[in-house]
């Protein structure tokens, strides 16, 4: 499977300088060193050379029925393009395996078809690696960006002792296994995010969680990057379905179908995370609303009750003399004045507490 995001560095598209030939490979800096791994295939054996040279390509290419060259690694451009004068390949196809970056495609040529797909990364569907295959009659080519990839149950297949359908079969049914294996790669981070989705949702409703719309808004950009890569890869599929090139057998193409099955699955699990997920921004805004409101009526309630409280204070607090005149607030001069005047203040505040309560406003 393709790696986590820890301790990878991140590759941007190599931008061709502007005039330069089409078909111009230049190597991003950041690249990692390529490491070639040659798997050489037949019904009743098998044989595998890592660190593979050209010499081990060249001197075996013709020796058994299909053979798959996996190039880990885009630093050494020199040696891609060995490898595409080698097997025929289109300098404009192997520009698109150097400038990653590219959205799922296929792309079909006299002798070969040439397809690129997106692994996501583990921890993270922010970040993904292209995967570009090569496959023809006789021949699978695989490159990647750097190593790690969803292809080692094929390799563990391939080494199968016994009747074995990857070994009996032509290039495009190992052709298919990897693409399968990618497109199977997306079923674990989308359960993780499943699974995300689902406790965000928890603590939103238990008014648990402290920053939401952070984790929301997150989620949402993970939900878009997929909605981007998962339908460009079902157009793909469907083209590799529909094409009628001679070296794509038939039965290949009722696996490929099941492939394309798992990704409108995928699509159709998106979609339902994504409306999920719009409900429940919408779910907090209304529950943020709601507890707005709340605090501004409990705000409201308390400033009524104190305003007829405030009143009295305001107008006993009048520096009138009741000696000058008994309209001067005779009631200054009262022995219980003060206490009467709490009791009066207290039950004013007690009837319109009550008042609120037997209206529901509390």
């Amino acid at each position: 499977m393709a790696k986590s995001g820890k301790g990878r560095h991140r590759r941007g598209r190599q931008h061709i300088p502007v005039g330069a030939p089409p078909g111009t490979l230049i190597a991003d800096p950041l690249a990692h060193p390529t490491h070639l791994r040659l798997t050489l295939i037949a019904p009743d054996r098998h044989h595998s050379i890592d660190h593979a040279t050209m010499a081990d390509i060249v001197g075996n290419r013709d020796k058994w029925p299909v053979i798959w060259l996996d190039c880990a690694g885009l630093a050494d451009v020199a040696l891609i393009e060995e490898i595409g004068r080698q097997f025929g390949l289109h300098p404009l196809a192997l520009e698109d395996v150097v400038n990653s970056g590219q959205r799922p495609k296929v792309e079909f040529f006299d002798d070969y078809v040439f397809v690129a797909l997106r692994v996501p990364d583990q921890a993270s569907l922010l970040h993904y690696e292209q995967i570009s295959i090569f496959f023809g009659e006789k021949f699978v080519i695989t490159f990647q960006d750097q190593p790690g990839d969803p292809f080692d149950p094929i390799r563990r297949h391939v080494a199968t002792e016994g009747p074995n359908r990857l070994r009996e079969r032509k290039a495009d049914y190992l052709a298919y296994a990897l693409i399968d294996a990618v497109v199977d790669s997306y079923f674990t981070p989308i359960e993780m995010l499943s699974d995300k989705i689902e406790k965000v949702e928890e603590s939103i409703l238990d008014g648990t969680h402290k920053k939401p719309m952070q984790d929301l808004h997150g989620l949402r950009r993970e939900i878009m990057g997929l909605k981007g890569i998962l339908w460009p890869l079902r157009d793909a599929l469907a083209a590799l379905i529909r094409n009628d090139d001679p070296f794509v057998m038939r039965e290949t193409k009722i696996f490929l179908n099941d492939t394309l099955d798992h990704a409108m699955r995928m699509i159709e699990l998106v979609e339902i995370q994504r409306d999920t997920l719009t409900g429940l921004i919408e779910v907090h805004l209304s529950l943020a609303q709601a507890r707005t409101n709340d605090v501004i009526s409990l705000l409201t309630i308390v400033s009524t009750i104190f305003i007829p409280l405030t009143f009295l204070v305001g107008v006993w607090g009048m520096n009138f003399d009741p000696d000058l005149s008994p309209w001067n607030m005779p009631e200054l001069r009262s022995y219980y004045g003060y206490p009467a005047a709490l009791l009066f203040m207290i039950s004013i505040a007690a009837a319109l507490f009550g008042l609120f309560k037997w209206k529901k406003w509390l």
